[in-house]
């Protein structure tokens, strides 16, 4: 396999901050009628978008107000503003694909803003400027329109293209797309990424000895 191009998803792959974003969304949704723990905003919301997390909690009872998004947003902001880990091995893993000239991107259903508040610290989003795509300009993952449009910039065909992501939906996007999926465990339950045909992977060294030993 001759490899050109790495997708990254964003959230939960890049940086650690669905458990920041899911305690933020745990705690407001309660104070709108809709008391859910922290796993469950993690089941029932990951890997979608706010626009559906807000549709899903006022179906099941919350009541939101119109304006919500914008408050919810600027409170995960303010979280997310303190600091936010990056995954351990993700700068050598960084290293090695540019040294095998392996473009590397992102795409993620969170807002440009998030991501650049998330990358910014580590040096991400200087490092990827450029290669940062978001669901403001395409429609988000499941669907592979992020996917076709980093491999159309790239250069890369489906043969050379792999994307990784943590959720069901957001792997959904790299098989609809048609390039080899690996699903990001960060060591829990591989079930159900492997039911829809994603290659479940639980470290970044694991996604360096799969991505550079096929090369």
């Amino acid at each position: 396999m001759t490899l050109k191009l790495v997708i990254f998803d964003c959230d939960g792959v890049l940086v650690d901050s669905e458990p920041i974003t899911s305690a933020v969304i745990s705690q407001n949704l309660a104070k709108y009628g809709l008391p859910i723990p922290v796993d469950e905003v993690d089941r029932l919301f990951s890997g979608g978008t706010m626009q559906g997390v807000f549709e899903t909690a006022k179906s099941e009872g919350a009541q939101l107000p119109d304006e919500w998004l914008d408050e919810i947003y600027a409170l995960i902001f303010a979280e997310l503003a303190k600091g936010v880990p990056v995954f351990p091995g993700l700068f050598d893993l960084l290293d090695e694909l540019r040294a095998a000239n392996v473009q590397c991107a992102v795409a993620s259903n969170g807002p440009m803003q998030k991501m650049q508040i998330t990358l910014t610290p580590s040096g991400l989003w200087d490092r990827l400027d450029g290669w940062i795509f978001s669901r403001e300009h395409f429609r988000p993952k499941p669907a592979p329109d992020m996917i076709f449009h980093a491999m159309k910039v790239a250069g890369a065909r489906d043969s050379e293209t792999v994307f990784i992501d943590d959720t069901v939906s957001g792997c959904r996007a790299g098989i609809a797309a048609g390039v080899k999926t690996y699903g990001f465990t960060q060591g829990r339950s591989t079930k159900e990424l492997s039911m829809i045909g994603a290659i479940p992977i639980h470290s970044m060294a694991d996604i360096a000895t799969q991505l550079l030993s096929a090369r």
